[in-house]
């Protein structure tokens, strides 16, 4: 079945809601999965988007979310004068191969403030949706659509059980959950969807786990915030 976004489309600003719209939340998941503000990022389009993307104002979407802006934000072609201005150093590319990529592909690489670094491979799949595929180069594959929980550990035996248990014994649902990992005890992710959202209190409670190295946390319907 299609739901009425499939038929009419995101609101949005710009010409096309896979090269716009579904830009602009590709800038803002990596946004938010940073969690802090942004002072570099390095941005890679491959295939459709590799080719288009000045036409379609993708370079100007993705960045538009990187700063925290929404899909019909008014702002959005104006995006790089106002990372200029915000002395966010941006660099783009493409990227002529990547294996069992979607076409409509972006590669973000983005440093906070602190230092901290991300890369986050992801693809617009239509009407404003996107696929996260990886992060860090290890395969994740989530949309964020429902709240998300990421978390990263090493590849050791009892993380699933003590995340799986704090959050049974904090009442929160947990509606699909993915693991992935480089190599058997190498470096690991732990991608959990949830019916409901998560507080900060929990996740700093995840953090301190043995052996979880850090942990991401995606909501959309929350505030527009990191």
């Amino acid at each position: 079945m299609s739901s009425l976004f499939d038929i009419l489309g995101p609101v949005m600003v710009g010409p096309s809601s896979s090269h716009t719209a579904g830009a602009v939340r590709i800038g803002l998941i990596t946004r938010k999965l940073l969690q802090e503000e942004i002072v570099f990022a390095d941005i890679g389009f491959y295939g459709s988007f590799a080719a288009t993307y000045h036409g379609h104002g993708t370079d100007r979407a993705i960045v538009a979310g990187l700063l925290g802006m929404q899909t019909d934000d008014e702002r959005i072609p104006y995006s790089l004068n106002i990372a200029k201005d915000n002395g966010l150093k941006i660099y783009f590319s493409t990227i002529e191969h990547l294996q069992n990529a979607h076409p409509n592909t972006a590669v973000v690489t983005v440093q906070g403030k602190s230092g901290r670094r991300i890369v986050v491979q992801a693809s617009s799949i239509g009407g404003g949706r996107i696929m996260v595929n990886k992060i860090d180069g290890i395969e994740v594959n989530f949309n964020a659509e429902m709240p998300t929980l990421i978390v990263h550990n090493f590849d050791e035996p009892g993380h699933v059980a003590m995340v799986t248990n704090l959050l049974f014994k904090n009442n929160i649902n947990i509606a699909t959950m993915q693991l992935y990992r480089n190599e058997r005890g190498g470096y690991a992710v732990m991608v959990l969807e949830i019916d409901d959202g998560i507080n900060q209190a929990l996740i700093k409670e995840i953090e301190k786990f043995k052996g979880v190295l850090k942990v991401t946390y995606v909501n959309q319907e929350a505030d527009n915030g990191i």
